[in-house]
């Protein structure tokens, strides 16, 4: 299989190199940083560790993953790839668990495998407490409204490129991973969890590290939900 690695950062020089350098690179082809109009050195760093680096200056999680997209999408269809791997920045997953990842798509033709946090290993206050009940929530809504069983919304995640193309993504922000399995769900796509490692992350969290920025998550993540019904 050809695999890219899209990687979403903003401000994450301390750790933008140490997440490229643990990517097996016997199983990727490219490693794509998005680089969300970072203020710090993300991108000289992202650069050297051996990345391509495509600027996104609209400030969104989502943004920078579609940024990437584009990116793949205008590429020769003989050079674009057949997995698309979404990684977060800030070294708190663990690259070298993507194997697994790629294992359940190459055997057992799977569209989505989600690195399952709450079924792995996690470290002690890697999560906050609210992150932990958001997800709760929200794969509850999932397996509610959508009679799909999810355990986590967890960045760490593995698709089929023709699959990710079709499913219309279109969050800027903070509910692109649900997005994703939401519109799964309704496509009635292959998907499967797997369970990956969680430790803390290098450096200060955009989101959970704020008040602000956990509650228009939690937010953003419930409407995404029910705007897809």
């Amino acid at each position: 299989m050809i695999v890219h690695v899209i990687i979403p950062a903003y401000n994450e020089e301390e750790s933008i190199g140490l997440v490229i350098n643990d990517i097996p690179k016997s199983l990727v082809s490219e490693i794509i940083v998005c680089n969300n109009n970072s203020s710090d050195n993300t991108s000289k760093v992202a650069q050297k560790a051996g990345a391509t680096v495509v600027d996104q200056p609209q400030k969104g999680y989502g943004s920078a993953c579609l940024k990437g997209m584009e990116y793949i999408a205008n590429k020769p269809i003989s050079e674009q790839p057949d997995v698309v791997i979404f990684l977060d920045g800030d070294y708190s997953d663990h690259p070298e668990e993507m194997e697994g990842m790629l294992k359940e798509i190459a055997e057992n033709d799977v569209d989505l495998v989600i690195g399952s946090r709450a079924l792995g290993n996690m470290e002690s206050g890697a999560m906050m407490p609210q992150q932990v009940f958001g997800n709760w929530l929200a794969t509850t809504l999932l397996k509610l409204f959508y009679n799909y069983q999810f355990t986590d919304l967890g960045p760490f995640r593995a698709i089929k490129w023709a699959v990710l193309k079709n499913l219309g993504m279109e969050d800027p922000d903070f509910g692109w991973t649900v997005e994703m399995q939401a519109r799964a769900a309704k496509a009635k796509l292959n998907c499967k969890e797997i369970p990956v490692s969680y430790r803390k992350r290098v450096g200060v969290s955009k989101i959970s590290g704020t008040l602000k920025g956990t509650v228009l998550a939690g937010h953003k993540i419930l409407w995404t939900i029910f705007k897809l019904l």
